[in-house]
């Protein structure tokens, strides 16, 4: 008897879970060095029209890849971003909305699945398509409206398994990673010990999403259509998710534009204070543009020790691990007149 393949064993398992029906156009979307993500149409099981497919995303955690914990270079277990995006969906925040969490009976691991909406997501595209130049146009200020939405939403209502340190508790955890590397960047270690030293006032804690730039950003060309990959929400500072917009490795070489590579900074922040009421200034954004080139340093330097010592091999962390250097030349110029 031939085998079947996992495509075709995902796909059977995906319809029982939404109870019956069919799969349709099954393939597995390029991107996300945590996550599993799949692209399908449902059709129910009462529905002869397939013209009546519903879009549908598969978000799965691979096999083999723990999530969850403080670490904020590991990924949310999906349980919680599932439920995180339900909370934020109450909120006003713009994100797809999640249809079905997958259970241990099931037999297709950790995940969920969430409508799939029309836009565009990857840089490359957007920033080359003129279908997309009136809305990058007005993306900064899409964005400040969605930041000021995010940090909005009732800290107490949150997911009790949210990381929520304190910033000097993250520092630490930083500076342990880095020991755990063996120091093998000075540069690195120069802008933690800039970090600790500059660290701004104690103040109450928000909720962050934690890597909110384009590509985590669906895209119409009417504007922003919702925000994704929630993986690394935590508690922290609001400027925070404004920074690391800000930092230089999101701008996707388009360093003219310091708002993710399509904005400025007076678009972001002016909308951000219509919406909430405040905004930092972009002076106290640069402390968390450095912060977000420390984190992407660590990210190669984690990616670099999977690709080294075997365990994960792939050629994809490699890659993403050789990119040390950008990481490095990037916080030398962020901390060349600050020291």
């Amino acid at each position: 008897m031939p085998s079947v393949s996992p495509e075709v064993a995902l796909a059977a398992g995906l319809a029982a879970r939404l109870g019956g029906g069919e799969v349709h156009g099954l393939r597995r979307l390029s991107g996300g060095a945590n996550m599993e993500t799949w692209a399908f149409d449902w059709v129910p099981g009462d529905v002869q029209n397939a013209a009546a497919a519903q879009p549908m995303i598969l978000r799965r955690l691979p096999a083999g890849v723990a999530g969850g914990g403080e670490d904020a270079l590991l990924p949310l277990d999906l349980a919680v971003e599932a439920a995180l995006l339900r909370f934020a969906a109450r909120g006003g925040v713009p994100v797809p909305a999640v249809r079905a969490e997958l259970v241990a009976g099931d037999g297709l691991g950790d995940g969920y699945l969430m409508d799939r909406l029309p836009g565009e997501a990857l840089p490359q595209k957007l920033f080359r398509d003129e279908r997309y130049a009136a809305a990058l146009g007005g993306l900064a200020a899409d964005c400040g409206r969605a930041l000021a939405a995010i940090h909005a939403l009732p800290t107490d209502d949150l997911p009790p398994a949210l990381p929520r340190s304190s910033h000097g508790e993250r520092l630490g955890r930083l500076q342990d990673l880095l020991d755990g590397f063996g120091n093998v960047s000075p540069v690195l270690e120069l802008a933690l010990r800039w970090l600790r030293a500059q660290a701004p006032p104690a103040a109450p804690l928000r909720l962050v999403h934690g890597d909110f730039r384009c590509g985590n950003l669906l895209v119409t060309p009417a504007g922003l259509e919702a925000v994704l990959d929630w993986e690394r929400a935590h508690l922290g500072y609001p400027a925070e998710d404004l920074g690391y917009l800000c930092a230089n490795v999101w701008r996707f070489g388009r360093s003219d534009r310091p708002v993710g590579g399509f904005g400025a900074y007076g678009d972001l922040l002016e909308a951000y204070r219509e919406a909430a009421g405040w905004a930092p200034t972009v002076g106290e954004l640069h402390y968390w543009e450095v912060f977000a080139a420390l984190d992407w340093g660590l990210v190669c330097l984690t990616m670099l020790d999977l690709h080294r010592s075997g365990r994960d091999p792939s050629l994809e962390r490699a890659a993403v691990g050789r990119r040390l250097s950008e990481a490095e030349i990037d916080l030398l110029l962020l901390l060349e007149d600050h020291l």
